[in-house]
């Protein structure tokens, strides 16, 4: 199957403007843009065929082809990232079988994550849409919960079927967890990556439905694929000893310097 890799990046954030051009410093002390490291992230996955950058905005635009990447100028009137994927599948002139979604806020995304992600839908016929979540360990719990309890949106969770079709994804920290857990220990909570696996037909049907009252209470996008009836599956994947994180609000930045840090990533 031919994989396309599609980065969404939009420069008018409500939350966050300009954030895909905000410098992350790495291990090397050496300072490259979020952009540029999610693209870095997508060109490291095995398996696939090609990688763009999918934006509406000049200054990406030029950044972007600055470091190497393709660009696939799309419209202002993208809501979300797969609205601007399934434009930019589109102006490519379609022909992928999969398109995968790796959104320009999540730098530490390992290859392996889109690659486990992937293989997942290949093996799942019935499904058009899947996405990787990862199993809390009390530390990552503790964090979301201290995101939300001082008024942030941090990271987004997820709870999924016996069957991995989700259930429903949300920026509070689903379910509820009565307990404390240390640091190390495994707790209930899953971690939603934004990453998302495409088969083109359920692409291309995204937009045109309409904006949900879920998806706009959450201003989660894979919300409407559960509004409108569609599975979604739920791929777990493994730390294997990485860190993760999105780039959400400016307090995120110091919190992935200091994380590439420790691992060592340039």
């Amino acid at each position: 199957m031919s994989v396309l890799i599609v980065i969404p990046a939009r420069y008018a954030s409500t939350r966050y403007p300009g954030k895909p051009l905000v410098p992350l410093t790495g291990a090397s002390g050496e300072k490259r843009s979020l952009v540029e490291r999610s693209w870095r992230a997508a060109c490291s996955v095995q398996g696939v065929d090609r990688v763009v950058v999918a934006t509406d905005d000049d200054r990406i635009k030029q950044a972007a082809e600055g470091f190497g990447a393709e660009v696939v100028m799309t419209s202002e009137t993208c809501a979300n990232g797969t609205e601007r994927c399934a434009e930019a599948h589109a102006a490519l002139g379609g022909g992928y079988e999969i398109v995968v979604n790796l959104q320009g806020d999540a730098p530490l995304t390992p290859h392996w994550f889109v690659e486990d992600l992937v293989a997942g839908l290949r093996a799942a016929p019935g499904m058009g849409l899947a996405t990787p979540v990862l199993r809390c360990n009390g530390e990552t719990l503790n964090s979301l919960l201290a995101d939300r309890k001082a008024g942030r949106v941090g990271g987004t969770t997820a709870v999924f079927a016996a069957d991995h079709s989700a259930l429903y994804f949300s920026k509070e920290v689903v379910p509820y967890c009565g307990q404390a857990y240390g640091d190390g220990e495994n707790t209930p909570v899953f971690h939603h990556v934004g990453v998302y696996a495409y088969r083109p037909d359920a692409l291309a049907a995204y937009p045109d439905w309409d904006t949900g009252p879920l998806e706009r209470l959450e201003g989660l996008e894979q919300l409407r694929f559960l509004e409108n009836g569609r599975k979604v599956l739920c791929v777990e994947v493994e730390a294997r000893g990485r860190e993760f994180w999105e780039l959400n609000n400016p307090e995120d930045v110091p919190r992935l310097e200091a994380m590439m840090k420790k691992m060592g990533l340039e």
